[in-house]
């Protein structure tokens, strides 16, 4: 007989993230089977005969969501022999599928999970103009201990990588190699769109009419297009300075590619046009120097203004740039920056989430979502106060001793 898996949280402080009803004092949250049964206030809930967990009066949020890592693709000091994120050998590579690289035996996963960042949007590199496809994934497994990180993926593809300006020119540059201009990338992003464009129309034909139209022949690189260009998934631009982020949204308004901006560092410039022209910002990471010229513009003011201003916006870490697990850190320097408390809790939860169109599973304290919990006395912007508990597929992963069982 199988065993049905349970857990009744009470007391808390539930941080829903919904917009209905942001947050539900002195609440509880019933899990079953991974997921979110129930929930309300402690008044109203109802006699159910399991075993309680009572975090006195705790907050309780979501399980953060990291919209842009490479966790998993660059191993530790170490060279080629464990790094795997970026194949410069071609700079357009839309069929690559980024799940084929990643390592989940790095500490990473773990540590990311501790500190509650239980999703993780793992991206390839940014020296290529077409990189490969982005897969959503949790920090753990399910399904117990097991390493395969099949068994962790909520998503894929979830998006379709492309990168302008620095990356892609200086690594070509260095190969002698197109492209080295901003033109260039451009260029050929457009030529494999046109072909992604006519490859689409001929499978839709055929599709629609096999008997009377020729169905294309095999192309791996379109084959790999075919979602983005059907409007399934969202173009994810690496994009810093506002040149190179317009020449995103002019691209993706020639071809009806639903863009979302990466990095945006000057993108609290243009918010206007952002709010406007795209699905999403990813920006960050903040906590790094101005280490290249396309970050010279960079602010810890950034994100708060574009929020501000009506952008969607969400919180990165690129990780490894940034350690995946200080994530909840980058949105307290957001927040020291100017960008609203309640505001940056939602841009590593349910902003995220929806930018990436996982929303369905997480982001949110909601019925039917995955139960994905982290539980606080304080405040996830307090680098001195890490989670009491963290609750990943409705089973405690880490606690401390604040926690009282009782029926």
């Amino acid at each position: 007989m199988k065993m049905i898996q349970q857990l009744m949280i009470t007391n808390v402080r539930i941080h829903t993230m919904n917009d209905a009803d942001s947050v539900i004092e002195n609440g509880y949250i019933y899990v079953r089977e991974g997921k979110i049964a129930d929930l309300g206030k402690m008044t109203a809930m109802p006699k159910y005969n399991i075993l309680r967990r009572d975090f006195g009066g705790a907050d309780i949020c979501p399980g953060f969501v990291d919209a842009h890592t490479h966790l998993g693709l660059f191993g530790d000091a170490v060279g080629m022999e464990d790094t795997d994120g970026n194949e410069d050998s071609d700079p357009i590579t839309p069929q690559l599928n980024v799940l084929d690289a990643v390592n989940t035996g790095t500490a990473y996963f773990q540590e990311a999970l501790a500190a509650g960042v239980t999703t993780a949007v793992i991206s390839p590199g940014s020296t290529n103009p077409i990189a490969g496809q982005i897969a959503a994934v949790k920090t753990y497994c399910a399904k117990g201990q097991t390493r395969r990180i099949d068994d962790r993926v909520i998503a894929t593809p979830a998006a379709m990588k492309f990168a302008l300006g620095e990356n892609p020119k200086s690594t070509y540059n260095d190969k002698d190699q197109m492209p080295v201009t901003r033109m260039a990338i451009a260029a050929m992003i457009r030529e494999m769109l046109e072909k992604a464009k006519r490859y689409e129309q001929q499978k839709s034909r055929y599709e629609a009419d096999p008997d009377n139209e020729d169905e294309p022949e095999y192309d791996q690189k379109c084959e790999a297009m075919l979602p983005l260009m059907r409007r399934q998934i969202a173009a994810h631009f690496h994009a810093h300075t506002v040149d190179d982020i317009c020449t995103a949204l002019r691209i993706a308004k020639e071809y009806q590619l639903r863009a979302v901006i990466v990095h945006a560092t000057e993108g609290h410039e243009i918010s206007e046009i952002l709010r406007d022209e795209c699905e999403g910002v990813l920006s960050g990471p903040i906590l790094t120097d101005r280490s290249k010229p396309e970050l010279k513009g960079q602010t810890a003011a950034s994100a708060g203004q574009m929020a501000a201003a009506g952008v969607k916006t969400a919180l990165i870490t690129d990780h490894p740039e940034i350690p995946l697990n200080y994530l909840p850190l980058c949105a307290a320097l957001a927040v020291r920056g100017g960008m609203d408390k309640e505001e940056a809790l939602r841009a590593i939860t349910i902003t995220p989430a929806r930018i990436c169109g996982i929303d369905d599973r997480v982001g949110s304290v909601e019925k039917g979502k995955d139960a994905d919990l982290v539980v606080y006395k304080g405040t996830p912007f307090d680098i001195t106060c890490p989670p009491i508990a963290v609750i990943a597929g409705g089973r405690i992963v880490s606690q401390e001793s604040e926690a009282k069982d009782s029926r």
